[in-house]
């Protein structure tokens, strides 16, 4: 799996929310209306704001009811990642410093993206030196057609290393 680990201090993730049902497979009809609500006039301000990794919009899901059962809910964002917290009038989600496992994932939207979380879970965290800290997950997409055969995301999970 194409992987490196990063560190990083305390940042900010400032943009849009909904508390969303989590799915495995197929795409989440509660993420996409959350998605149109994302206006031409947001996104600028947004972006205005994102001075730190990952760049760009993002997908961040928090505040997980049980991230292994599907339906169970969450948190789900949409917004820029800032090392400020002053925010306008966006919700804001407080992430606290750690180091990140960010994974490639290239292919058919959602399938390559959905298969690249399912190997994280089942083979790469069983295989590595990291375990999870429970903290937010943060999707990034190189670009915004999700209809190329070789669309590609970043999926960033924060970890810690088994001691």
């Amino acid at each position: 799996m194409d992987c490196r680990i990063i560190t990083k201090d305390r940042f900010y993730i400032i943009g849009l929310r909904s508390r969303v049902q989590l799915r495995f497979t197929g795409e989440n009809e509660e993420i996409l209306e959350l998605e149109k609500r994302m206006t031409p006039e947001i996104k600028e301000a947004l972006l205005k704001l994102n001075d730190t990794e990952p760049k760009g919009l993002i997908s961040v899901s928090a505040s997980f009811e049980d991230r292994t059962r599907e339906g169970s809910f969450l948190d789900q964002y949409i917004g820029v990642a800032s090392s400020c917290s002053d925010h306008g009038n966006f919700p804001i989600l407080t992430v606290d410093p750690s180091d990140w496992a960010v994974f490639r994932a290239t292919g058919s939207y959602p399938e390559a993206l959905q298969s690249t979380w399912a190997r994280i879970y089942s083979e790469w965290l069983g295989k590595s030196s990291y375990e999870l800290t429970g903290g937010p997950e943060m999707l990034s997409n190189e670009d915004t057609d999700r209809n190329k055969p070789d669309f590609t995301s970043y999926i960033w999970i924060p970890v810690r290393k088994i001691r």
